[in-house]
């Protein structure tokens, strides 16, 4: 069998696994799933690795009829590594779910619908990747859209959630008609959909290049979450269940990084504005995403904004990669290239790590209100030792894998800055001052969520004691840690991993760039890593010797005499977070709640205050009410006679069958 047919096959036993588990009983559906992703993720594994590391791509071609024409399937170094993403996190997506799910068996409508839409989600993922033909890449695109949007709306008595999945649906359909209209013009000029055909027209017509570009970049950015087309996700993401929330942050969001670099790969070598613009975007998505996150009072609606800070991060080391290529710099493209396509590795791991550790807070306890939550590390270790690691990766400490992506960046900047263009320089300078400032304010909303969701007391009461997750939970959660500190104190292999798919994106001069100085570089950094490693684990076991047979106690912290302490004096996520919020209190658009005290004996009183988005306040908010009053003007259409739709059907057709004859 060819390498290709054994990729096709890996989507087909995924898909497969979807449709057996809709005829199981309801606890063995989850289970199917997870094994029919596992069987084809592994298949898709085998092919990818294969891509990776040969020198030509795994190709196949089929004819189909008008209007897509030739179908090709292609599995080069860039679709290679995004479908081993992929394919990765979606098994431990799956496997998460098994307990995850447990909860819901016997409920409402059943899980028949969601464990269906899970595997067609992962299936057109995995097509996304591969096709080169732009509209069986939109008819798969849009089954992405569509089964994630069910998922969303999984819980869909809530108003909440209800409003959200419409709201993600809208978004991906404005995303969807800027990818159209930009394949629409390169299409026309090249008068064919495979995307092949686009690289020569964009060479003959830079200015069209660029044009596509931003249309392009505009419509997988919006399915990335780039600021301002990022509103959908802080609202998704907490509406969907955990691995649902994990598996779309980690890996879905990332589909759109793929069409931008496979577009980057179709033009060769951008434009400086082009590149610029990427570069300018990508800062100011990461600087707003966490500036956001760090008001947020829902846990995993932070999440979801770091999910932009960090495609804002992403996008930096896509941008110095353009900025590398358009200057003719390899160092910046290699480096710039690398760490952004790393961490797009990292982020699938560690983001779907911190979201599977607040599905398990939220199973055992129903909250997820940052200010009422507290204690929890002494009822489930285990998640907090998961959500810590996975904060610490994300805010991009050593010795785990988010250090290893943004150390590349850095590096790239470096690279930039000694290259003598002033105005290269000047951007490199902006650049690193920038990504210093998000990985400060990153740690600042973890040590956040951290001290106040696991440490101290539980700030309301819970309605019984949380226990420990379920065993295919942690199994998932303790793969993804192991992968963190894998990269983490190996990162000279990581190198060599994503330096093969950045390589691609460059000209020429890539292929012919020597690895060997960064990977000896790495090497000594993975040395220091280890030490520190190794001394961590020296005092940690030497404690652990000195106490082992000793008495040990528990006092109070020193609280100036005062012994009558409660619940409602420790530190809020709010203090805590008040200082920054009020420098950059101009960022936010604020929704305040204050009830007064009543009387002499005020039996009730409170304060609240909500961080608004600016954006979908002052952008996305009139825009779509803009579209719903001239939709409105359409309304007559809708008359309730069953003659009149049959009319409207013939005048369709109608019209679709003279088009057709006519062109």
């Amino acid at each position: 069998m060819e390498m290709m047919d054994l990729f096709i096959a890996g989507i087909g036993i995924i898909l497969a696994g979807g449709l057996v588990s809709m005829v199981l009983p309801e606890r063995l559906k989850s289970w199917a799933v997870a094994l029919g992703t596992g069987c084809g993720a592994a298949l898709i594994a085998w092919v990818s690795l294969n891509a990776l590391f040969e020198e030509s791509p795994i190709t196949a071609a089929y004819v189909l009829s008008y209007p897509t024409g030739t179908v090709r399937l292609v599995i080069d170094k860039l679709a290679a590594f995004f479908s081993l993403v992929i394919a990765g996190i979606s098994f431990l997506g799956t496997v998460y779910a098994i307990g995850y799910m447990k909860p819901y068996y016997g409920k409402k409508n059943g899980t028949t619908s969601h464990f269906f839409f899970l595997a067609a989600l992962i299936a057109s993922m995995l097509s996304v990747i591969a096709l080169q033909n732009a509209v069986a890449f939109l008819i798969a695109w849009e089954i992405m859209s569509l089964s994630s949007f069910f998922l969303v709306a999984f819980e869909n008595e809530s108003e909440e959630v209800y409003q959200a999945s419409i709201n993600y649906l809208i978004a991906m359909h404005i995303g969807v008609l800027f990818l159209m209209v930009g394949f629409l013009a390169a299409a026309f000029q090249s008068g064919s959909f495979d995307f092949a055909s686009f690289t020569t027209v964009f060479q003959e017509h830079r200015g069209l290049a660029s044009l596509v570009f931003v249309l392009l970049f505009i419509g997988f950015g919006t399915k990335a979450g780039f600021v301002p087309f990022h509103t959908w996700l802080p609202k998704a993401h907490p509406a969907a269940p955990s691995h649902i929330s994990g598996l779309m942050s980690g890996i879905m969001i990332k589909t759109g990084i793929y069409g931008i670099l496979r577009t980057v790969l179709l033009i060769q070598t951008p434009a400086f504005e082009i590149a610029y613009f990427v570069l300018i975007i990508s800062v100011i998505s990461g600087i707003l995403g966490v500036a956001y996150a760090i008001a947020q009072h829902n846990i995993k609606r932070l999440l979801a904004y770091h999910s932009v800070e960090n495609i804002g991060i992403i996008g930096i080391g896509i941008g110095l990669g353009m900025l590398g290529t358009a200057y003719g710099n390899v160092p910046l493209a290699l480096l710039g290239y690398s760490g952004g396509i790393l961490h797009v590795l990292n982020h699938s791991i560690f983001k779907s790590l911190l979201f599977f550790a607040t599905g398990g807070v939220y199973q055992k306890t129903h909250l997820l209100d940052i200010e009422k939550l507290g204690g929890i590390v002494k009822f489930m270790a285990f998640t907090a030792t998961a959500f810590l690691v996975g904060s610490i990766a994300i805010c991009g400490l050593p010795p785990f894998n988010g250090f290893v992506s943004e150390f590349f960046i850095y590096w790239g900047m470096l690279k930039g800055l000694t290259a003598g263009n002033t105005l290269l320089s000047i951007a490199m300078v902006f650049s690193f001052a920038s990504l210093a400032f998000i990985g400060a304010m990153a740690l600042l909303c973890f040590t956040k969520v951290f001290g106040v969701v696991f440490l101290g007391s539980p700030r309301s009461e819970y309605h019984e004691a949380p226990v420990e997750v379920s065993f295919s939970m942690k199994a998932a959660m303790a793969i993804q840690m192991g992968l963190i500190v894998l990269i983490g104190v190996l990162p000279q292999y990581a190198l060599s991993g994503v330096a093969l798919v950045a390589q691609q994106l460059m000209p020429e001069g890539g292929k012919a760039l020597d690895t060997s100085p960064y990977l000896i570089t790495l090497g000594g950094v993975s040395k220091g890593l280890a030490v520190f490693i190794g001394l961590f684990a020296a005092i940690f076991f030497l404690r652990a010797l000195l106490l082992r047979k000793r008495s040990v106690y528990t006092y109070k912290t020193w609280d100036c005499g005062y012994q009558a302490g409660n619940v409602r004096m420790q530190y809020t996520a709010s203090s805590y977070a008040a200082p920054f919020l009020r420098i950059f209190r101009p960022l936010f658009s604020w929704k305040i709640h204050f009830t007064k005290p009543q009387g002499l004996f005020p039996g009730e009183a409170g304060f609240e205050s909500h961080a608004e988005d600016r954006f979908e306040r002052g952008i996305i908010n009139p825009v779509l009410s803009m579209i719903e009053r001239s939709m409105n003007a359409f309304t007559w259409i809708q008359s309730g006679s069953t003659q009149q739709y049959i009319l409207y059907g013939l005048v369709f057709l109608i019209s679709i069958t003279l088009w057709i004859m006519v062109v």
